[in-house]
């Protein structure tokens, strides 16, 4: 990871020029350990897909789905915000959580916020706003793995496809489309057989 990027003024005293992270968790294999590989989860985010500009079949929507879901995972902080939220449930699931039984967390009783909060903040981290507008559709309607997940990890899960899904939406807007040749001034004013014949050999313009 490059810190050269920092802005000088934004950066802690004494910061290397690089950091080596070489032999640290990789998140995904941290996920695909817990049963939710990248197909699973491309699984639960196609069960709302929606056509889209861009993104107008299922086909293309998964591409640009698990190239915004990559995307987010190269952030540590992403990564880190994720483990935080398994190493809740597993506190949860003992009766470890200060303040809270076992019994009441597994029942996931109405006042318990905490877990939502933490699937907003995921979303709202990958993709600001927008993202938060998607995980409460993933967590409302809970697709896929995320009916299956305990209190904490249906959230993070929802925040963490929640917001690829934003992404999907608004930065896959031209993924779908087809690039059109610009017609120049110099081929506008070719003679018509000439054009007819550069275009015969199946050129799509």
């Amino acid at each position: 990871m490059k810190l050269s990027t920092i802005k000088k003024e934004k950066k802690k005293k004494n910061q290397p020029k690089d950091i080596k992270d070489t032999g640290t968790k990789n998140i995904m294999g941290v996920l695909k350990e817990a049963g939710l590989s990248e197909e699973v989860l491309v699984s639960a985010a196609m069960e709302l897909y929606v056509p889209h500009p861009g993104v107008e079949n299922k086909d293309i929507a998964e591409r640009v789905f698990k190239r915004e879901l990559k995307h987010a995972l190269l952030d540590p902080n992403l990564c880190i915000l994720l483990y935080a939220g398994m190493l809740l449930e597993k506190a949860g699931e003992k009766g470890e959580l200060p303040g809270m039984s076992k019994e009441t967390f597994n029942k996931d009783l109405t006042f318990l916020i905490v877990d939502e909060v933490i699937g907003m903040s995921i979303a709202k981290y990958i993709s600001g706003d927008k993202g938060i507008f998607e995980y409460v559709r993933f967590d409302k309607l809970k697709p896929g793995i995320l009916s299956k997940l305990g209190p904490f990890m249906d959230d993070v899960i929802a925040g963490l496809i929640g917001g690829a899904s934003a992404n999907m939406y608004s930065r896959g807007k031209n993924d779908g489309r087809k690039t059109k040749k610009k017609v120049t001034r110099a081929s506008a004013a070719k003679p018509a057989k000439k054009i007819q014949r550069e275009t015969a050999g199946g050129f799509a313009g």
